[in-house]
């Protein structure tokens, strides 16, 4: 087998390794739903997400890797850009819907987590958080959060219904990663998960204070 490199730089699994042009990460109660997921995508036509290509002799998830860049956190990032990462997250939801149904009656599949770290750019785009204190002011925030709903293609409903969802998701970050943070068996280090908590309250406060400019910029 050829030789195996580190992939570091994940928050939740420990031990993914590249091998020639497949990576391979450690098996985990979520791998038969990720094996079924990305088998889905990859029916759909979807060729955003790596291709599931079963398990290795150590019981590890195979995966196609997929060259290109991870970028740095914390940092903005280009209208250009935004508009190509809700393309692609519109493609995976719309990829989804077939299976979403199967599992359960909902309409989508979801990420959770479809932030700048967690795709692969090439030439600057992706091909697979807008924040932190110094962000910027929230105009022109808000104003990207509106090129990511036009990108999206988000109907008038959904427009109005984005802000209470923001709120909703931040609620449920902040009780996660407060669980993770007096869980003393987590394999995340308590000054991360403390790290990552603060963060969440910062996002948390900051839509709340300007509400009224996000709800604007989406009408």
């Amino acid at each position: 087998m050829d030789q195996e490199i580190p992939l570091n730089g994940g928050s939740w699994t420990a031990g993914v390794v590249r091998v020639g042009d497949t990576v391979r990460r450690p098996a985990s109660a979520s791998s038969g739903f990720t094996a079924t997921f990305l088998s889905h995508l990859a029916a759909q036509g979807f060729a955003g997400a790596p291709r599931h290509l079963g398990w290795d002799e150590k019981g590890r998830d195979v995966l196609t890797f997929i060259p290109g860049d991870v970028l740095p956190k914390w940092r903005r990032r280009t209208d250009e850009q935004i508009a190509a990462a809700a393309v692609i997250l519109r493609q995976m939801h719309d990829a989804s819907r077939g299976l979403a149904g199967a599992l359960g009656g909902g309409e989508v599949v979801c990420h959770h987590d479809p932030s700048q770290t967690n795709m692969v750019f090439r030439q600057g785009i992706p091909v697979v958080h807008l924040g932190k204190p110094e962000r910027g002011p929230a105009a022109e925030q808000a104003r990207q959060v509106r090129l990511l709903a036009d990108a999206y293609e988000l109907s008038t409903e959904q427009r109005r219904r984005l802000p209470a969802a923001i709120d909703a998701r931040l609620v449920r970050n902040e009780h996660l990663w407060q669980q993770v943070l007096d869980d003393e068996q987590s394999h995340i280090t308590p000054a991360r998960a403390a790290e990552v908590l603060e963060w969440t309250r910062q996002e948390a406060a900051f839509v709340t204070a300007h509400r009224r400019v996000f709800e604007a910029a989406l009408s």
